[in-house]
């Protein structure tokens, strides 16, 4: 009994430490956009220089020491499947009461939850 118990603590411990993703897309256009077969199709622009049409907004949330690559690349999977054509517009957001604390070196913020947001957009 004692064995189980222990074996049940140390698998959901271990899960704990497991990062999941929490992706979540809004569409704000009535155009209709094609999805794209790949993520690759996708950039990431920090700016735009051609004319483009917001096609919508993709939220990745997770753990805030992700790095920010991982997180573009889940990024750009969703606005691939919006059509989108590119991602702009980074932005990045310590959830509920986590707002309050300043970054910690130490830790690296282990475990506190972030929303990353993007501006998915389709060139014109």
């Amino acid at each position: 009994m004692r064995l189980t118990i222990l074996l049940i603590l140390v698998l959901s411990l271990g899960n704990l430490s497991c990062s999941i993703y929490r992706i979540n897309s809004q569409e704000v256009t009535d155009n209709v956009y094609t999805p794209k077969e790949s993520s690759s199709e996708v950039v990431y622009l920090e700016r735009l220089d051609r004319p483009y049409e917001v096609i919508g907004f993709v939220t990745v949330n997770t753990e805030r020491r992700q790095d920010r690559e991982t997180v573009i690349n889940k990024m750009k999977k969703e606005a691939a499947a919006l059509g989108g054509d590119a991602i702009t517009n980074l932005q990045v957001e310590a959830t509920d009461t986590w707002k309050k604390m300043p970054a910690q070196e130490l830790i690296k913020n282990g475990y506190v939850r972030a929303n990353f947001t993007a501006t998915v957009v389709a060139f014109q």
